[in-house]
Formats: structure tokens, sequence, C-alpha cells
């Protein structure tokens, strides 16, 4: 069976677009850059045997003349950078119309108000661009005495709602951005709606990352995830791929609460060793031909990028490195392992928000030669290698 193995890190962009300034961030933007020399350099034998380092300067990582991997590049053609826009253009959807943002007075009242009319909240806190943690210790109090939800945006297309689930029920969370999403299919062209539960953990809010959900506009036109599963082929989602592509072309999926279970679970799929139980399965064959396994790991960006944690950001990203070598052993020669990233989140310039950049691309098989790839324009790059491998005879 001819399987592709696709790892996105999550934010791990590596240098500015051309076009960083029209989405207000400054040119000199680079995430693994920026996190590598605040960590006073990177330890990632494996990615640095694949050809890391070869890709820019990264502080740490060497640079190697017996690369093993095909190493480049990606440039974005869509007027974005959030998760959706980016893993949507590496499956093939490139967007024409970038989503809707609303980073100067938060969401507009019309949109609060039939909110609120059709939740029956109550009311909403916040209604704001803001860091997560830092409207949670704002708001808090308030959430837990009214109950009201917490509503906030970022630079990136999403209405984000903040709930205490010791206090109103996870299911109530969820309901209400079901509502919010069906309310802005109607009326903005807004990219996710995101559940952000948390508990209180020794007197502060602390978001439970394992309950997070993504609500995300239904793809608009097929993707190489709906390729691949239309044609005698399963499609396994890791971490919040099934929430990005509204379960578009997933077969299989598993959400995750740490990077550690997104690559244990990464691993368990290479080895073909998934529990079939913990598997949420939609219409699938029953003797695929070919398999793609899509795996999001959200802390580079979710706990690191976004809070600034530049030093986090650099452990977490040796944490991945220890598992590369684990997966390409267990690889066959049917085989494709890709690993790259979405957008940017470099934790070490103002602001708590992504960042317009390119990202690093490494492919790697047994049965590939090394090369350098240069610098390519299209994140779709990657559907096109997938499609390749998986499609060819």
């Amino acid at each position: 069976m001819k399987r592709a193995i696709v790892v996105v890190i999550d934010s791990m962009g590596c240098g500015a677009m051309p076009d960083a300034a029209e989405f207000k961030d400054l040119p000199t933007c680079n995430t693994l850059a920026h996190v590598a020399e605040a960590n006073g350099g990177l330890n990632v034998p494996n990615l640095e045997k694949m050809g890391l380092g070869n890709i820019i300067d990264v502080k740490g990582v060497k640079k190697v003349d017996n690369y093993t991997a095909q190493y480049g590049i990606l440039r974005e053609i869509s007027k974005g950078k959030c998760t959706t826009t980016g893993h949507w253009e590496m499956m093939g959807l490139v967007l024409d119309n970038p989503f809707r943002v609303y980073t100067e007075s938060g969401f507009p009242k019309e949109i609060i108000d039939e909110f609120v009319k059709r939740t029956g909240c109550g009311g909403i806190l916040g209604n704001k661009a803001a860091s997560g943690t830092a409207i949670l210790d704002e708001l808090h109090e308030e959430h837990e005495k009214t109950k009201k939800p917490i509503v906030y945006t970022s630079a990136d297309s999403v209405f984000q709602i903040a709930m205490n689930i010791d206090v109103v029920p996870l299911e109530t969370l969820y309901e209400y951005c079901r509502i919010a999403r069906e309310l802005l299919n109607e009326v903005s062209n807004v990219s996710r709606v995101i559940a952000r539960p948390y508990q209180m953990v020794d007197g502060k809010p602390k978001r439970v990352s394992k309950y997070r959900r993504d609500y995300s506009v239904v793809p608009f036109k097929k993707t190489l995830c709906n390729e691949v599963a239309e044609s005698n082929g399963l499609v396994y989602g890791i971490g919040k791929i099934e929430d990005i592509f509204v379960g578009s072309g997933i077969t299989h999926a598993i959400h995750t609460g740490s990077n550690k279970e997104g690559l244990e679970l990464t691993l368990q799929a290479v080895k073909d060793k998934l529990p079939k139980a913990e598997l949420k399965v939609a219409d699938c064959t029953e003797n695929p031909d070919k398999y793609l396994i899509f795996t999001n790991l959200v802390d580079t960006d979710m706990l690191y990028g976004h809070r600034n944690d530049a030093l986090g950001y650099a452990k977490a990203i040796e944490e991945i490195d220890t598992y590369i070598d684990k997966i390409q052993e267990n690889m066959t020669d049917e085989d494709i392992l890709v690993i790259t990233a979405d957008h940017g989140c470099d934790p070490t310039v103002p602001g708590t928000d992504h960042t317009r950049e390119q990202i690093p691309l490494l492919i790697w098989s047994k049965n590939i030669k090394p090369e350098n790839l240069g610098t390519r324009v299209g994140f779709n790059y990657i559907a096109d290698r997938v499609r390749e491998w998986l499609f060819q005879k």
C-alpha cells in the first residue's frame, strides 16, 4: 500500500513573506531562527540530518553535505496567516478571497446581539482582539460569577469562546460554538470558531487543550484529502485535522491533548497499530490501496508561540525531533514523509498573533533522491507531491 505521512509543526515558519508588511508583520519575523537563537541553539539531530539547517541559518543546527531528505522553502499564495488557510493550501485548495478579521473593535454589535439571542446566554464578556491567556486573567472572575461566555478574536479570522467547564458544562460551550458557526456562515466570512475550555488550577485559569475544538468553515472545493478518500484510500487526521477540514475527506480522526500524544499516535499509525476503537470512522473502503496520515502538532503554536515562550517552543521542536528517526525506521519502501508548517507565530516579536511567514519543507523516503528544492511558490506543492506519490502506478 502506498502511504504518505504529513506532519505539520504548527506555526514553525522560517522567515517573513515578501508581503508581510501587508499583514502588519515585521520583515525580520522568523519563528524557527528566533526560537533557536533564544534557546542558545536547537538540539535536533534527526531534522539536522534531513537538511533543516540547509534551509535557513538555524543556531545549533549544522548545514550538512550528506543530507538525507529533499529540502526547501514554500511561499503561500492565499492571503492569510491562519491554520485553515495554510492547511487548505497544502492540500491543494488556494483561497481566492481572504477570511475576514475583526482586530480593530471586535465583532459588530449586530453579530454579538444575534449570538446572544440564539444562545440565550444573557450577554458576553470581552469582544476584542486579545491574547487567550491575558483575557482569561482579566475576565475569568466575572465569567464565573455571571456564566457569560468570554468572546475574543485575534489577527486571525477566529471567533473564540472561553468558558470554565467546572462552572458551565463543556457541552454548553460546544453548543455555543455550533451556534456561532451557523451565524457566521450566514453573515461573515470567518474561518474558525474555537472552543476554549479552561479550569482553575492553583488559583489561575488554565486552558484544557484536549477539549479544544475548532469549528471551521466547510472547504468550498475538494482537497487532496477528498481525492484520497474517494479513490479507495484512507485519511487519518491526528490532532485538529478533522476540525480544520470539518471532516471533509477525513475517514478516521483522533483528537489529541499534546504534541507527545500526537507523535505517539503518528508512530502507531506508521506501524499500522492505531487502535480502531478510538477512531471516529466515516464512510471508507474496506480494502484501501492508499493511505494518508495527516498530523497537526499544535503545542508549538498554542502553548508557546501565542504566549511568547520562545524557550518552550524550542523544547517542543526538540521533542518532535526525538520521534523522527522512530517514524523513519518503521516506514516501508512504499512510504513518504513530509515535515512542514502552516504559518508563523514568532514568539520574540511584539504581539501574540500569527506572523506571515514562509514555511520549511522536508521530504524523506527510502526511494527518493535527496536534493535542494529551493524556494517554491504555493503550499499546494505538498499536495502535488503527495498526490504523485499515492496515485503513481
